[in-house]
């Protein structure tokens, strides 16, 4: 909670005059029982026809300002409670946006989604209560007390009795149900995960049907979940039977007292309904407060929640160091780098040392789980090194501001991302200010004016989230694209050529040899065909490199790179090669 509120101010002059608005609105409901007690007691009992009209008309106008001042503060309360979502909402967004993988690995999707959307409505539902009901029912109760002391204080008794069991009867049962909320949430987590992933996997589950498998796991879920959920709402629902008990009882209690007194010490009959109706409203004001804090074990479990994002800290944040002058630009040097992801065992690569200079290419090939692309993520500091330095244009990475060193990089990731609204749209990701021309140019580069130009609207073609209204092999073009719309000092293709034929994929490496000028190239690569004019080639076994140097060295020097070449070369292509060196 703290974390929360620390972060997001609510309006101090609105909060005051919800509260003051809120307190009149009381009042003026409170008086209507006094107006009772002298309309009985004095109009009824001395036949005043005009004291009655009077009485009513006051009553009228009482119940009239209570209702105009209640909607004005539900107004304002609607406003507090609706722009206090909205900046929690932008505050978990910017935390989420600072985070590295490392934290996102540690939420998860699926809990950071629920935690911006589930949990922040049920934070906005409950202080909408709360400033509703919340305020009203203290104040109901406070007031009520107040008058019910000064016009039937031995009736009243009743209350020192009632109000001690209700509220430790409450508080007990928020205590128990706030248990299984914290549990409940965790819960939903992972039936959002699970139905996620089933969302994202749905057309492989298919081919391998396996739907019955998936509905299975969804099921165990479920059924946990729901019995987490029963429980909680046992705990939360048996509060308001309690307390409708408590109010029947106290309002009998309160009758057979205020009827001694009556009979007994003369105690006026109006006196007497004006303290029951006092009593009645005391303890609808609990009821109310009641209905508050059955809310809050839920809201407690999501503040908590969130509160857990707001507080973690970013692993990987700028450096504090002043940037320094470089005398070179778009090398990259790796010195001995060993990488382990957070809670593994084991490293993922090892040892790691080359040096990629202003114009080269540098390639990266191995078997399926080598690390190859974990080598490449540590560049933009996606993640950090365990060990080893990885310095680009003579700076450690670690010594740069995360702005000034990704904006040196053109990255394609190994998954092709693209984002809903446009061509146009994807295409400034890479340059926020490009025009017509660096479009075409970027699309020619990559091969994609030939499907593009077919589209209607051309560069302003709708794209559908993730991209799911082109083929694969298309988004990959596109996402080149967008790496070139940079032009960066540094490339990193991260396998981003594998969804392309053999034609096209040549074509492409060739359109980006002769436009990238001086710019570093980092190729990760299955296949040996992409990266065979490569200036130097790294062979990764184990998260090792077991060889480097150019395709015709490697063939004769490494024996795991000639394997993968046989395979897919062929034994006699990859003889002739080495006949001819």
């Amino acid at each position: 909670m703290i974390a929360i509120f620390s972060r997001i101010k609510m309006n101090r002059k609105q909060v005051i005059s919800v509260v003051l608005f809120i307190l009149l609105s009381t009042i003026a409901q409170m008086m209507i029982p006094m107006m009772i007690s002298l309309m009985i007691n004095d109009g009824v009992s001395g036949n005043n026809m005009t004291l009655i009209i009077v009485l009513a008309l006051a009553m009228i106008g009482c119940a009239v300002l209570a209702c105009v001042l209640s909607v004005i503060s539900a107004g304002i309360s609607a406003s507090i409670t609706t722009k206090f979502s909205a900046d929690l909402r932008k505050e978990i967004f910017h935390k989420v946006e600072s985070f590295s993988a490392v934290e996102i690995d540690r939420f998860g999707t699926s809990s950071l989604i629920t935690r911006n959307t589930a949990d922040v409505t049920q934070i906005q539902t409950f202080l909408s209560m709360a400033f509703r009901l919340g305020l009203l029912a203290p104040m109901m109760t406070g007031v009520g007390l107040v008058l019910c002391l000064l016009t039937a204080g031995r009736v009243s008794i009743v209350l020192m009795i009632s109000i001690p069991i209700l509220i430790l009867g409450i508080a007990l049962l928020t205590i128990a149900a706030s248990r299984y909320s914290v549990k409940l949430r965790r819960k939903i987590d992972d039936i959002n995960e699970l139905f996620l992933e089933a969302l994202e996997g749905v057309r492989v589950i298919r081919a391998f049907n396996r739907q019955g498998h998936e509905m299975g796991r969804f099921k165990k879920t479920n059924e946990e979940t729901a019995d987490i959920s029963r429980k909680s709402i046992m705990m939360s629902g048996a509060l308001m039977p309690i307390v409708q008990a408590l109010f029947g009882i106290t309002s009998v209690a309160a009758l057979l007292v205020g009827t001694y007194l009556v009979i007994h010490t003369g105690l006026e009959v109006g006196t007497l309904v004006s303290a029951i109706q006092y009593i009645s409203l005391i303890l609808v004001g609990i009821i109310l407060l009641s209905i508050v804090i059955g809310m809050f074990p839920d809201t407690y479990a999501c503040m908590k929640r969130i509160g857990e994002v707001l507080e973690t800290d970013a692993v990987i944040t700028d450096s504090e160091k002043e940037g320094k002058e470089v005398s070179c630009h778009g090398t990259v040097e790796y010195r001995n780098v060993t990488f382990a992801y957070p809670g593994a065992t084991e490293p993922v690569i090892k040892g790691i040392s080359f040096v990629s200079k202003p114009g080269e290419t540098t390639a990266i090939i191995g078997r399926t789980g080598c690390g190859k692309s974990s080598i490449v993520k540590l560049i933009p500091r996606l993640y950090d090194t365990t060990f080893g330095d990885i310095l680009v244009d003579g700076v450690n990475v670690r010594d740069y501001k995360l702005e000034d060193l990704r904006n040196r990089i053109g990255y394609v990731p190994q998954k092709n991302v693209l984002f809903s609204g446009d061509i146009a749209g994807n295409m400034n990701f890479g340059d926020e200010n490009g025009a017509e021309e660096d479009w075409k140019e970027a699309l020619r580069i990559s091969c994609s004016e030939e499907f593009v130009e077919k589209k209607e609207g051309v560069y302003h073609a709708p794209v559908s989230q993730g991209g799911t209204n082109f083929s694969g092999g298309q988004r990959q073009r596109l996402a080149i694209a967008r790496a070139v719309m940079k032009k960066p000092e540094i490339y990193i293709f991260d396998d981003s050529f594998s969804a392309l034929d053999m034609k096209t994929d040549k074509q492409v490496r060739q359109n980006l040899k002769e436009s990238m000028g001086d710019a570093t190239m980092i190729v990760i690569a299955e296949r040996v065909n992409t990266i065979m004019d490569a200036t130097r080639i790294l062979v990764l076994e184990n998260g090792e490199v077991v060889g480097q140097g150019t395709h015709k060295e490697l063939l004769k020097s490494c024996k795991l790179y000639r394997e993968i070449a046989e395979i897919q070369l062929g034994e006699e292509e990859v003889k002739n090669e080495l006949e001819s060196a």
